[in-house]
């Protein structure tokens, strides 16, 4: 299983395509932060909070962490590794984690480059330091798991198709609604009774727990639970392709 973690590894950073998505990632959030004129501006906001960063990074991740997945199994599928890859002595799961794992680190990879902005906004307080800092990493750790849900729905969605721009797009769609959808549908009348039952079962109203500063075990077990399912839904999947 390493060797195959390792594998994903060297091809995410032995090419560009890891390092675009981390300098699309520091680059969007930087222009909105610091650049462009707009609310999440820190500058214009007078204020020394990341909350613009935290509102815009899961719209981003939206689109990159799909982009960086859809090849995972599609790209193989297509071009016949994949029978090579069932050849290897290692289950479906192993094979699932193994992959998700290097979609994990490239997320993470993205993430700690990026607390550059939470230091200058740091330094930038008056006095210094005059930041929610429990809420930061809250935040920072919030982001973290959303992503990593993000990668889990994106691997099943690799496996779904040969093309990947098919696997884009159904990651996106499903990364839209667990992010956004359920809160959409507990605004709505006809489910004004199950308004928070409804919202609990999105991505975003347990990314907004933790942007509190409260790391609540309830959202962690929520993440872990979501990314879980998909990853065995992959596993699924991979068995129906053995056949």
């Amino acid at each position: 299983m390493f060797s195959l973690f390792k594998k994903e590894i060297t091809a995410f950073f032995g090419s560009f395509a890891g390092y675009i998505v981390i300098g699309v990632f520091l680059l969007a959030n930087g222009l909105f932060l610091w650049v462009f004129e707009n609310e999440m501006n820190v500058l214009d906001s007078g204020y020394s909070s990341l909350s613009g960063m935290f509102e815009l990074a899961p719209w981003v991740f939206l689109f990159l962490v799909p982009a960086i997945t859809m090849k995972m199994f599609a790209e193989e599928a297509k071009s016949g590794t994949l029978e090579l890859l069932f050849t290897h002595p290692l289950t479906d799961l192993q094979i699932v984690t193994a992959k998700y794992l290097a979609s994990v680190v490239l997320i993470l990879a993205s993430l700690l480059p990026a607390l550059i902005y939470f230091f200058s906004v740091y330094a930038l307080g008056d006095p210094i330091g005059n930041i929610d800092t429990g809420g930061t990493w809250g935040s920072y750790i919030g982001l973290f798991f959303l992503a990593s849900i993000y990668a889990a729905i994106g691997i099943f969605a690799s496996a779904l198709t040969e093309n990947q721009i098919i696997s884009f797009i159904i990651a996106l769609i499903l990364c839209f609604v667990f992010y956004n959808g359920f809160d959409a549908m507990s605004s709505l009348g006809l489910f004004k009774s199950y308004h928070n039952s409804i919202a609990q079962l999105g991505i975003n109203e347990h990314y907004r727990s933790m942007s509190r500063g409260v790391i609540d075990t309830r959202d962690i077990v929520y993440f872990l639970l979501v990314a879980a399912m998909f990853m065995y839904a992959t596993v699924g999947v991979l068995s129906i392709r053995r056949k």
